[in-house]
């Protein structure tokens, strides 16, 4: 009896800007995306929450290796938070643990929000993806044991009041750093107004040097047939490297650097600790740092590709 044979996969290098939908995990769509590119290797730059829509930036193949610097870049949401009630998750899925009756004026949202700008500290919601020795701490949660998270520091650039949609309804935006729970904020925003707050809807609008201008449909990938035109919708490698200093290097150099080895270069970037990437006629070679003229590399890439 015959069995069917498995798709070969394939290396597949580049970026893919998805418009997650709400409904799915951000695991759930890398491994949709994975299979209908038929890749090797895919990873993600940023959880968005099974609800949160909006941006979600796709690595393939030597482009995971650039997922670090695109997480340490700023990311923008756009989100709505429900005045009145606590619940389990801080969002709108979870159970309501309490209610209020008192609702905050529009002034009074307004002057709250500088507290939650600049370097601040925030616990993550129990329902997170945050480890507490080796499990996630929504698979403690939802056992019903008890979760205590420790807090973490957050930078927020900003925080601002977009528009009150109702007398419990506030839209804010929010541009902040690594690690930051959006879901949080709105928690927090609540009890600073004591009136108790969680997360209708969350999307995020931008990642680092992506945003969704770039981005394509889940559903937009999947109408197409044919693996060629898949391709064509991903961005190089390089897109994610936008926000980094950059030396120009050598053929020669570039080969060295292929093998390993540091190089000589003519630049000098901000400082002797800030990550640059070796460029060699517009390709990235590796990442690394530069110190007294010279580039080392710390993660080599690999151009598959002519």
């Amino acid at each position: 009896m015959m069995t069917a044979q498995k798709s070969k996969k394939r290396d597949v290098d580049g970026w893919l800007i998805i418009d997650k939908p709400a409904g799915i995990t951000s695991t759930g769509v890398v491994n949709k995306i994975k299979w209908l590119f038929k890749a090797k290797k895919a990873g993600h730059a940023g959880t968005l929450d099974p609800d949160a829509t909006g941006l979600l930036a796709v690595a393939f193949g030597e482009a995971t290796k650039t997922i670090p610097y695109i997480m340490d870049g700023l990311k923008t949401y756009n989100f709505v938070v429900t005045l009145g009630a606590s619940t389990t998750t801080d969002d709108a899925e979870g159970d309501i643990i309490e209610s209020r009756a008192q609702r905050p004026s529009d002034d009074d949202i307004r002057m709250a929000l500088p507290d939650f700008t600049g370097l601040i500290t925030q616990t993550p919601p129990k329902f997170s993806a945050v480890k507490i020795d080796g499990e996630r701490a929504y698979t403690v949660a939802r056992r019903g044991d008890d979760v205590t998270l420790a807090s973490r520091a957050l930078f927020v650039n900003k925080l601002e009041f977009v528009t009150r949609i109702s007398v419990d309804e506030v839209e804010l935006t929010m541009q902040c750093g690594k690690g930051g729970y959006v879901r949080s904020i709105a928690r927090d925003l609540g009890e600073t107004l004591d009136c108790l707050g969680h997360i209708k809807w969350l999307r995020r609008l931008d990642t680092g040097p992506f945003d969704l201008d770039q981005s394509v449909k889940l559903d937009g990938i999947e109408a197409l047939e044919n693996i060629t035109d898949r391709d064509a919708l991903l961005l190089p490698i390089e897109a994610g490297l936008t926000e980094l200093e950059h030396v120009t290097i050598t053929g020669q150099a570039a080969n060295d650097i292929q093998h390993g080895m540091s190089v000589p270069v003519n630049t000098d970037p901000s400082g002797p600790d800030i990550p640059v990437w070796a460029n060699h006629d517009g390709r990235a070679q590796a990442i690394g740092v530069v110190e007294h003229g010279t580039f080392k590399p710390k993660r080599v890439i690999l151009q598959r590709n002519p």
